[in-house]
């Protein structure tokens, strides 16, 4: 950081992101081809290994179930991952089950054409969307911020000792930074906890909103890292609670694990705000 006086002239700064200049913004579009039916078209940035990252297609689903409700933002959403998503076109088809004052709930698939000609359906979500604007102020909470290091103490993946090769496609869309007590597994000494910390932002700096952070519960590696295993750990069912519309800058994401067994594993997320209120919480199930 400089120290030149504080009368010096500062350079200006670029101009936020917007929606037609964010990689995500860009990457979640979804047309309404008719009422029920929406194109979109996956991006291949947000995959991890040849699959693409269940956060990033829960993103995209929201996005279409915004369109398809009268209130704009996701309270509550389930998927279930059915099958491995891969880039390119795909279909979603909405189904509203109840339009009300407060909220309205609907059920949504995500669909491919596979290399038969045949349509399979590889995600199915119910959902109930409201607006966290009109939500009361009334907190009452015995939950904290997580205890992470200021960002510039924290590990980049440009860190890796394996070099930019080792980092998934996805991580070069984030601006991912992580506690350096949940880095063991990547010197090859995991701290078997089942703790994964880590500041989140994307790295063209769009500011998170709700739809992002439908993206931000499944952005971290697994804490299966820290438990010695290796290899990614698909998701077979994610729940995510929107809480709040986030503020602007970083987030704080919190995982942890503290059950694996039948060859299956639960991680719990609290994402928190700069302005140290919890944004979102979700609760996954994933295959080791």
């Amino acid at each position: 950081m400089s120290d030149a006086p504080s009368q010096a002239t500062t350079a200006p700064q670029p101009a936020p992101p917007t929606p037609t200049t964010s990689e995500f913004d860009r990457d979640t579009v979804v047309s309404t081809r008719e009422p029920g039916v929406h194109q979109t078209h996956l991006a291949p940035g947000w995959a991890i290994g040849k699959a693409l990252n269940g956060g990033y297609l829960l993103a995209v689903l929201g996005r279409a179930l915004r369109q398809a409700l009268p209130h704009p933002d996701p309270f509550t959403i389930t998927a279930h991952y059915l099958t491995a998503t891969a880039a390119g076109p795909a279909t979603i088809r909405t189904d509203v089950a109840r339009s009300g004052r407060t909220v309205s709930t609907a059920s949504a698939g995500l669909l491919q054409t596979d290399e038969r000609g045949t349509e399979v359906e590889r995600i199915r979500v119910l959902a109930t969307y409201g607006d966290l604007d009109a939500l009361t102020d009334d907190i009452r909470t015995s939950a904290g911020p997580p205890a992470i290091p200021p960002r510039e103490q924290c590990f980049r993946s440009t860190d890796h000792p394996d070099g930019a090769a080792a980092v998934p496609e996805m991580g070069h869309r984030l601006d991912l930074r992580l506690d350096p007590q949940t880095c063991g597994w990547a010197l090859g000494a995991p701290s078997m906890r089942g703790e994964m910390r880590a500041w989140l932002a994307l790295a063209d700096g769009r500011d998170p909103d709700p739809l992002s952070l439908l993206m931000t519960v499944d952005a971290l590696p697994p804490t299966g890292f820290e438990l010695g295993l290796t290899g990614w750990l698909p998701t077979v069912e994610l729940t995510v609670h929107v809480r709040a519309r986030p503020a602007p800058g970083p987030l704080r994401v919190a995982v942890t694990t503290r059950n694996l067994a039948g060859g299956f594993l639960e991680e719990d997320v609290e994402v928190w705000d700069t302005a140290d209120r919890l944004v979102a919480q979700s609760r996954q199930l994933a295959r080791a």
